[in-house]
Protein backbone atom coordinates (compact mmCIF):
# COMPACT_ATOMS: atom_id res chain seq x y z
CA UNK A 1 0.00 0.00 0.00
CA UNK A 2 1.89 3.27 -0.94
CA UNK A 3 2.24 5.63 1.90
CA UNK A 4 -0.49 8.49 0.52
CA UNK A 5 -3.56 6.04 0.55
CA UNK A 6 -2.78 5.92 4.60
CA UNK A 7 -3.12 10.00 4.45
CA UNK A 8 -6.05 9.41 2.83
CA UNK A 9 -7.28 7.02 5.03
CA UNK A 10 -6.39 8.60 7.98
CA UNK A 11 -7.85 11.84 6.67
CA UNK A 12 -10.72 10.42 6.22
CA UNK A 13 -11.02 8.89 9.15
CA UNK A 14 -10.41 12.13 11.06
CA UNK A 15 -13.22 13.75 9.33
CA UNK A 16 -15.40 11.21 9.81
CA UNK A 17 -14.58 11.41 13.81
CA UNK A 18 -15.26 15.63 13.38
CA UNK A 19 -18.39 14.84 12.25
CA UNK A 20 -19.40 12.42 14.48
CA UNK A 21 -18.14 15.35 17.17
CA UNK A 22 -20.34 17.22 16.23
CA UNK A 23 -23.35 15.10 16.04
CA UNK A 24 -22.72 14.28 20.37
CA UNK A 25 -22.23 17.62 20.86
CA UNK A 26 -26.06 18.49 19.43
CA UNK A 27 -27.24 15.84 21.37
CA UNK A 28 -25.81 17.17 24.54
CA UNK A 29 -27.00 20.73 23.46
CA UNK A 30 -30.34 19.16 23.32
CA UNK A 31 -29.87 18.10 26.85
CA UNK A 32 -28.42 21.24 28.08
CA UNK A 33 -31.56 22.99 27.07
CA UNK A 34 -33.41 20.75 28.92
CA UNK A 35 -34.21 22.10 32.62
CA UNK A 36 -31.98 20.21 35.38
CA UNK A 37 -35.25 18.73 36.81
CA UNK A 38 -36.50 17.35 33.54
CA UNK A 39 -33.37 15.90 32.55
CA UNK A 40 -32.53 12.09 32.60
CA UNK A 41 -29.34 11.68 31.97
CA UNK A 42 -26.77 14.41 32.08
CA UNK A 43 -26.03 15.70 28.77
CA UNK A 44 -21.84 15.04 29.15
CA UNK A 45 -22.91 11.15 28.99
CA UNK A 46 -23.84 11.36 25.47
CA UNK A 47 -19.87 11.50 24.65
CA UNK A 48 -19.57 7.67 25.94
CA UNK A 49 -21.15 6.98 22.02
CA UNK A 50 -17.59 7.75 21.53
CA UNK A 51 -16.32 4.00 23.22
CA UNK A 52 -16.38 1.12 20.44
CA UNK A 53 -18.67 -1.40 20.64
CA UNK A 54 -19.96 -0.06 24.29
CA UNK A 55 -21.99 2.31 21.98
CA UNK A 56 -24.32 0.08 20.11
CA UNK A 57 -25.91 -0.78 23.29
CA UNK A 58 -25.30 2.47 24.78
CA UNK A 59 -26.95 4.38 22.00
CA UNK A 60 -30.32 2.68 22.99
CA UNK A 61 -30.67 4.58 26.30
CA UNK A 62 -29.26 7.53 24.30
CA UNK A 63 -32.73 7.54 22.90
CA UNK A 64 -34.44 6.45 25.31
CA UNK A 65 -33.28 9.31 27.83
CA UNK A 66 -33.33 12.20 24.87
CA UNK A 67 -36.85 11.00 24.24
CA UNK A 68 -38.17 11.17 28.21
CA UNK A 69 -36.10 14.41 28.70
CA UNK A 70 -37.58 16.01 25.83
CA UNK A 71 -40.92 14.78 26.55
CA UNK A 72 -40.70 16.21 30.21
CA UNK A 73 -39.63 19.63 29.59
CA UNK A 74 -42.16 20.33 26.69
CA UNK A 75 -45.11 19.26 28.90
CA UNK A 76 -43.74 21.55 32.10
CA UNK A 77 -43.61 24.09 29.49
CA UNK A 78 -46.61 23.39 27.68
CA UNK A 79 -45.28 23.12 24.00
CA UNK A 80 -46.66 20.87 21.88
CA UNK A 81 -44.37 18.03 20.24
CA UNK A 82 -44.78 14.29 20.14
CA UNK A 83 -42.33 11.28 19.54
CA UNK A 84 -38.93 13.22 20.08
CA UNK A 85 -36.96 11.75 17.71
CA UNK A 86 -37.39 7.95 19.45
CA UNK A 87 -38.94 6.30 16.14
CA UNK A 88 -35.84 7.16 14.30
CA UNK A 89 -33.47 7.31 17.28
CA UNK A 90 -34.42 3.23 18.01
CA UNK A 91 -34.50 2.70 13.79
CA UNK A 92 -30.71 3.99 14.06
CA UNK A 93 -29.95 2.28 16.88
CA UNK A 94 -31.41 -1.55 15.33
CA UNK A 95 -29.92 -0.98 12.21
CA UNK A 96 -26.41 0.07 13.50
CA UNK A 97 -26.46 -2.31 15.91
CA UNK A 98 -27.30 -5.29 12.96
CA UNK A 99 -24.06 -3.48 10.86
CA UNK A 100 -22.10 -6.48 11.88
CA UNK A 101 -24.11 -9.17 10.08
CA UNK A 102 -22.13 -10.19 6.72
CA UNK A 103 -22.86 -9.26 3.68
CA UNK A 104 -26.64 -7.66 4.85
CA UNK A 105 -24.85 -5.23 6.90
CA UNK A 106 -24.09 -3.22 3.99
CA UNK A 107 -27.96 -2.11 3.82
CA UNK A 108 -28.30 -1.82 7.34
CA UNK A 109 -25.26 0.39 7.51
CA UNK A 110 -26.72 2.50 4.56
CA UNK A 111 -29.71 2.47 6.18
CA UNK A 112 -28.64 3.04 9.45
CA UNK A 113 -26.67 6.14 8.54
CA UNK A 114 -29.68 7.62 6.54
CA UNK A 115 -31.63 7.14 10.08
CA UNK A 116 -28.76 8.75 11.51
CA UNK A 117 -29.32 11.87 9.68
CA UNK A 118 -32.52 12.17 9.60
CA UNK A 119 -32.35 11.36 13.75
CA UNK A 120 -29.39 14.19 13.88
CA UNK A 121 -32.15 17.06 12.21
CA UNK A 122 -35.01 16.04 14.61
CA UNK A 123 -33.22 16.61 17.67
CA UNK A 124 -32.02 19.62 16.60
CA UNK A 125 -34.76 20.85 15.63
CA UNK A 126 -36.31 20.05 19.37
CA UNK A 127 -33.48 21.83 20.63
CA UNK A 128 -34.09 25.15 18.66
CA UNK A 129 -37.72 25.08 20.02
CA UNK A 130 -36.42 25.24 23.11
CA UNK A 131 -34.20 27.73 22.89
CA UNK A 132 -36.76 29.84 21.40
CA UNK A 133 -38.88 30.26 24.63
Amino acid sequence: MPTYNIWYILGDTLVGLAVYIFYLVTLMRALQAVSPGARRMEPGLVFLLLIPFFNLIWNFFVVIKIRDSLKAEFASRNLPGSGFGFGMGMAMSILVALLWIPVWGLFMGLAGFVCWIIYWIEIAGYRKKLGQR
